[in-house]
C-alpha cells in the first residue's frame, strides 16, 4: 500500500518532505478495524496528513446515482468488486451496515476461471492466454445468462443457435512455405539420382559380404592346413611346436575353431546350418540311460527308481535337444527375412521406411488393445469400467482353454491324494501338463508382439532419426486413430483458433454460483435475500418496494439485469414490482460521489492525528459515514 500511494503522490506532483492535503478513503463495507488503524497510522506517522476520513466506496457511487435520479431514496445497493461482492439496503439514502451482506466473489475469480478453462482446453497456446487477455476477453464476450441450464442445453444440442452465441479469438498464424509442384522432369531426374545411390549402395553391401566370405574361407583353409600338420606329427612334442605359433592349446580347441568358422561361413552365404544326424543323438543318450532297455520285471526295486529318474532326464534332454534345433532354424529364418528387408530397403528407401511406420503404428496399436483388454481398462488406457454390469479384467473373463485348464487342475489335485503320486512315469503325463501350462499360447503370443514392435521401433530408429515412436495410447479416446499416429498433419489456422461458447456465461455464473468454481460462499441472489433477512421488519418493505442499484465493475455484464430480477422474484410474491437498475457509471461513480462529499463536508467529518491519538485505534471501530439529505453524518 506504501507503494501505491507514493505512485499516486508522485503522480500527483506532492514531491515534498510531507502530505499537506486531506485524505478521503475508500473501503469497503464492515471493513476490519485492523484495516483501518494501520492505514491511519501509515498516512498520519508516514506521510504527516493533517487529516483523515473513511467512507464506503459503493455508498459514495449510490449517493451520485441518486443525485442524477437513476435509483430511489430506498432500495438496495448490489456492488460487485473485484474481489467481493456486497448488498447493502438503503433507507431515505442512509446505509444500513448492520443488515449488510458481504460474499468473496468478483471480477477477479471470474477472470481466473476463464482463464484457467482456456489453458485446459488449449495447451499449447498457454503463453498467449494470459492474464490481461482473460480480462479483455471477459469484458468483451461474457455475459450472464437468465437461465443457465436452459443457456446449456442450447450448446449441448448444437446447431445455428449455439454458432451463433460462439465467438472466436483468431491467434497469430503464419502458414508454411508450401513447395511447388515438381515437374515430370525433375521427378525423373531425383528417382535416377535414387536409383543410383541404391545401386551403389547394394554394391557396397556385396562387396562387404564377398570380402567377409574371402577372409572366412581363409580362415577355414588355415585351420584344415594345421589340423592336417597335426596329423602328420609324429609326438606330442611336434604338436606342441606346430600349435604354438597359431595361438591355440590342442587338437580340441583348434577343431572347435574350424566348426565354428565353418558355421559362420555358411552364414554368410545364406546356407542352412548342418543338422546332426539323428543317431548321434539318440545313440549318447541310449548309452547313458542303459535301464530304459531293461524290462521293470528284470529290476530291482532300486533299479525301477533309477530307471524312473533315467526316463526323466531323457525326455528332458530330448526336449532340450528339439527345442535348439527350432531355434537354431529360427534363427535362420529370421537372417534370411533380414536380407530380403535389407534388399527391399537398397531397392527403395523411401518406400521401405514407409512400410515400416505403417507397420510399427499398425503394431503398437494391438499391443495397447491387448493391454487394455487384460486390464480391463476403459478407451484411452483409463482405470474406467469399459465392459457392462457384471463384466471386469482378464481375470473375470475365462476363456474355453482356461476353464479346460482350471478343471485339469482341479482333477490332478483331487486325484493326487488318494494314492502313490506317479505322475511323470507315463508320456501322456508330459501331455496333460502342456494343456495344463498357464497361458502358454497367450503369452508366446504376447511375446512375439513386444519383441516385433521393440524390433519395427528400433529399426526406424536406426533408419530415420527423426521418428517418434508409436504408442497407440491416444486411440479410442477421441484424440486420433491409426493414421494419426503414423504422423502429425500440418498446422492450420484451425489450431491457432480458440473458441467462447459455454465459457461466455459459464465463467460470470460463479457469481451466482461460487460453488462452480470449488468457493463455498453464497451466491448473489443468497446474499440478497440474506440481506433483507437481516433487515428490521420496519424497514424491509420499504425496501423491497424501492429499486436495486447494480453498480461495480462486474455489474457491466449484459443480461445481470434481467437475472437479478428472476432472482429476486422467487422471494417476492406473484406480481410484485421489481426494480432493477444499473449505474449510471459504475467504474467512476464512486469517485464522483466521493468527490462531491470531499467539497462540501470534508471538514465536518474527518479527523487529525490528534483525534487519533487522543481516542486511540479502538476509536475506528465506532467510526462510520452517512450519506443523509446531501450531507454526510458521522
Amino acid at each position: 500500500m506504501e507503494c501505491i500511494l507514493d505512485y499516486a503522490f508522485d503522480r500527483m506532483g506532492c514531491d515534498a518532505a510531507g502530505i499537506e492535503h486531506p485524505i478521503l478513503l475508500t473501503e469497503g463495507a464492515c471493513n476490519p478495524l485492523s484495516s483501518r488503524n494501520r492505514m491511519a497510522e501509515l498516512l498520519f506517522e508516514t506521510y504527516g496528513v493533517p487529516s483523515l476520513a473513511f467512507g464506503i466506496d459503493a455508498v459514495f457511487g449510490y449517493a451520485h446515482n441518486l443525485k442524477l435520479g437513476v435509483c430511489e431514496r430506498d432500495g438496495l445497493l448490489v456492488n460487485i468488486g473485484h474481489q467481493t461482492t456486497h448488498v447493502i439496503p438503503m433507507v431515505a439514502g442512509e446505509p444500513v451496515l448492520e443488515a449488510a451482506c458481504r460474499t468473496a466473489v468478483g471480477g477477479f475469480q471470474v477472470t481466473s476461471y476463464l482463464k484457467r478453462l482456456l489453458s485446459l482446453q488449449y495447451p499449447y497456446h498457454v503463453n498467449s492466454i494470459s492474464w490481461e487477455k482473460s480480462e479483455e476477453l471477459k469484458q468483451e464476450h461474457c455475459y450472464i445468462a437468465e437461465d443457465y441450464h436452459e443457456e446449456l442445453s442450447i450448446f449441448q444440442k448444437g446447431g445455428p443457435d449455439a454458432e451463433a452465441k460462439t465467438r472466436y479469438w483468431q491467434l497469430p498464424f503464419i502458414p508454411p512455405v508450401q513447395k511447388p509442384e515438381q515437374s515430370e522432369e525433375e521427378l525423373a531426374r531425383k528417382a535416377a539420382i535414387k536409383e543410383k545411390q541404391g545401386q551403389r549402395l547394394r554394391d557396397m553391401a556385396n562387396a562387404k559380404r564377398e570380402s567377409k566370405i574371402a577372409d572366412l574361407e581363409a580362415n577355414v583353409q588355415g585351420l584344415e592346413y594345421l589340423l592336417q600338420e597335426l596329423d602328420d606329427a609324429e609326438d606330442e612334442k611336434q604338436e606342441a611346436s606346430i600349435l604354438l605359433p597359431s595361438g591355440y592349446n590342442s587338437r580340441t580347441e583348434a577343431q572347435a575353431a574350424l566348426t565354428k568358422v565353418l558355421a559362420s561361413l555358411r552364414k554368410a552365404k545364406g546356407q542352412p546350418a548342418e543338422p546332426k544326424p539323428a543317431e548321434e543323438d539318440m545313440n549318447p543318450l541310449s548309452e547313458r540311460y542303459p535301464l530304459l532297455e531293461i524290462p521293470d520285471n528284470q529290476l530291482t526295486a532300486e533299479q525301477l527308481k533309477e530307471k524312473k529318474k533315467q526316463r526323466f532326464l531323457k525326455i528332458t534332454t530330448e526336449g532340450r535337444i528339439r527345442a535348439k534345433q527350432k531355434r537354431d532354424e529360427l534363427n535362420l529364418q529370421r537372417e534370411r527375412e533380414l536380407q530380403l528387408e535389407e534388399e527391399r530397403r537398397l531397392a527403395n528407401p523411401e518406400l521401405y521406411l514407409e512400410e515400416l511406420r505403417t507397420r510399427q503404428a499398425e503394431q503398437a496399436l494391438r499391443v495397447e488393445q491387448r493391454k487394455r483388454q487384460k486390464t480391463g481398462a476403459g478407451p484411452g488406457g483409463t482405470n474406467a469400467p469399459a465392459l457392462t454390469s457384471g463384466a471386469g479384467g482378464r481375470g473375470e473373463r475365462l476363456n474355453q482353454s482356461q476353464k479346460e485348464r482350471m478343471k485339469l487342475l482341479t482333477t490332478a489335485a483331487f486325484d493326487r491324494g488318494k494314492e502313490e503320486d506317479t505322475f511323470g512315469m507315463n508320456d501322456e503325463d508330459w501331455q496333460l501338463y502342456k494343456r495344463m501350462s498357464k497361458d502358454a499360447d497367450d503369452l508366446d503370443e504376447d511375446d512375439d508382439q513386444d519383441a516385433e514392435l521393440t524390433w519395427l521401433t528400433n529399426r526406424l530408429k536406426e533408419l530415420d532419426p527423426t521418428f517418434v515412436p508409436s504408442t497407440g495410447s491416444n486411440v479410442g479416446n477421441g484424440q486420433g486413430s491409426s493414421v494419426d499416429l503414423q504422423q502429425q498433419r500440418p498446422l492450420t489456422a484451425e489450431d491457432f483458433r480458440i473458441s467462447l461458447g459455454v465459457e461466455r456465461f459459464r465463467c460470470p455464473e460463479i457469481i451466482m454460483q461460487p460453488a462452480m468454481n470449488g468457493v463455498d460462499r453464497a451466491g448473489l441472489g443468497e446474499a440478497v435475500a440474506s440481506a433483507l433477512r437481516r433487515l428490521p421488519a420496519q424497514y424491509r418493505d420499504q425496501v423491497m418496494n424501492g429499486t436495486i442499484l447494480l453498480s461495480g465493475g462486474s455489474s457491466l455484464f449484459e443480461g445481470l439485469d434481467r437475472r437479478m430480477i428472476a432472482e429476486v422474484r422467487k422471494t417476492r410474491p406473484l406480481g410484485a414490482d421489481i426494480k432493477v437498475v444499473k449505474a449510471f457509471n459504475p467504474l467512476l461513480d464512486a469517485w464522483h460521489g466521493a468527490s462531491t462529499f470531499a467539497s462540501k463536508s470534508f471538514e465536518k467529518y474527518s479527523f487529525t492525528k490528534a483525534d487519533y491519538e487522543e481516542r486511540g485505534p479502538e476509536w475506528l471501530r465506532y467510526y462510520n459515514l452517512k450519506y443523509s439529505g446531501g450531507g454526510f453524518s458521522r
